[in-house]
């Protein structure tokens, strides 16, 4: 069995250390094969922003899969922002925004939807479109195939409709055609799992919420999300199914009370095979 740690939105600098705490030893009871960083990792871009996260991902112990948000751009050093707008987050992160883990029955691909020109809002081109779906048709049948992006792809209510990802559409196809099973994403700290139908084959879109900073929502604690797939998870599949093949996914809220992250949802989904 593979286990994927989603982290999204950590926001370093408006962290709260108790849950910075709770989530490392998550991290260490749960032994996850990689971790998924699902962009606004820092708050302002600041370089000691980003040395604080190289410390928080070294304390992980597992490959990281990280993406940026359109806070790892810094926002009041125009200089920098128009001219080496991912200057700091590469020294971390390495050179590649867009980066592709691969095992026997994980295939993780990530995707750069931030624009230096743009404050919030997300984009996805036709070139970067196209390239996913490349990948995604590469992949091998045991694999699940996951895309990771920063802005949401699909949003649960019409309020948030202008947070969404630009170019949605047109990816939402092209990656379910091309064998896509899940699209992680975070921004909007609103942590919900989605299925999307009407597509060539169903997929589901899973956001994060902020992992440990202040800048939560009113009534959503901070949270992350757990993924297993591969081996026996113990979930039957309806009568009928042509697959046993079962997704968990896992949000786990942090909970004051016992300072640590308690599994607060349970989502099996069945990625569709041929």
């Amino acid at each position: 069995m593979s286990v994927i740690l989603q982290i999204s939105d950590t926001h370093f600098g408006t962290e709260q250390p108790q849950v910075v705490e709770a989530l490392v030893a998550l991290a260490a009871q749960q032994h996850p094969d990689v971790v998924v960083l699902s962009g606004d990792i820092t708050q302002r871009a600041l370089s000691s922003q980003f040395r604080v996260a190289e410390t928080f991902i070294r304390r992980l112990g597992a490959p990281v899969v990280a993406v940026p948000g359109n806070h790892d751009i810094a926002l009041f050093d125009l200089w920098s922002r128009l001219t080496r707008p991912y200057a700091r987050y590469t020294r971390v992160f390495g050179a590649n925004l867009e980066p592709v883990y691969a095992s026997p029955d994980l295939l993780v691909v990530g995707v750069n939807t931030t624009r230096a020109w743009r404050h919030k809002k997300g984009e996805v081109s036709p070139a970067q479109i196209d390239h996913v779906a490349h990948l995604l048709s590469t992949a091998r049948p045991q694999q699940l195939r996951l895309v990771v992006v920063h802005q949401p792809i699909a949003v649960l209510e019409a309020k948030e409709h202008a947070k969404l990802l630009r170019g949605h559409h047109a990816a939402l196809r092209a990656w379910a055609a091309a064998g896509a099973d899940l699209v992680l994403g975070g921004h909007i700290h609103l942590p919900y799992t989605l299925a999307m139908h009407g597509l060539a084959r169903r997929l589901w879109v899973v956001q994060a919420g902020t992992a440990f900073s202040s800048r939560t929502r009113p009534a959503v604690p901070n949270s992350v999300n757990i993924l297993r797939w591969g081996g026996a998870l113990g979930v039957r599949a309806p009568s009928g199914s042509a697959s046993e093949e079962y997704c968990l996914i896992e949000q786990w809220d942090f909970a004051e009370q016992d300072q640590a992250f308690i599994r607060a949802t349970v989502t099996p989904v069945q990625p569709e095979r041929p």
